[in-house]
């Protein structure tokens, strides 16, 4: 197979967080352990930005104004979209961690959490969606 026909791209992960420090320190640590990584100040920035549909793990804060974490996994759950969520919350209550987990987020990280756990859990969700992948090809 010559390179044009391998143009399989490494899945995005999204951030959506309203401290742009965190923003940018996340995005510099996944762009730095060979990640793609795009960052949008708001949840209503990440819906408008065109890449809901490439995004192959969210990153999603809780509370934030405007949309918050929860709302914007609903609205997503709503139209279709199936994203795994990790959220990133310093001050989410126990209840919204456990709705968050209820509504299918794949994880929930308190703030600060460390590098290794970060990327710990950004690997699990696109290591389940190579298996996944690979499963539906095998059998088509």
């Amino acid at each position: 197979m010559d390179a044009k026909n391998k143009t399989v791209r490494e899945p995005v992960v999204s951030i959506v967080d309203d401290d742009v420090s965190v923003r940018r320190s996340t995005r510099r640590l996944l762009l730095s352990s060979g990640l793609r990584a795009e960052a949008f100040a708001s949840a209503q920035d990440f819906l408008q930005s065109g890449r809901v549909g490439e995004t192959a793990c969210l990153l999603l804060d809780m509370r934030m104004p405007g949309m918050d974490g929860l709302e914007l996994q609903r609205r997503l759950a709503e139209t279709g979209w199936v994203i795994p969520i990790i959220f990133l919350s310093a001050r989410a209550s126990e209840e919204e961690e456990r709705r968050a987990l209820r509504a299918g987020a794949a994880n929930f990280l308190r703030k600060p959490a460390s590098k290794e756990a970060l990327l710990h859990a950004i690997r699990d969700v696109l290591e389940a969606q190579r298996r996944q992948h690979a499963g539906e090809h095998a059998g088509g």
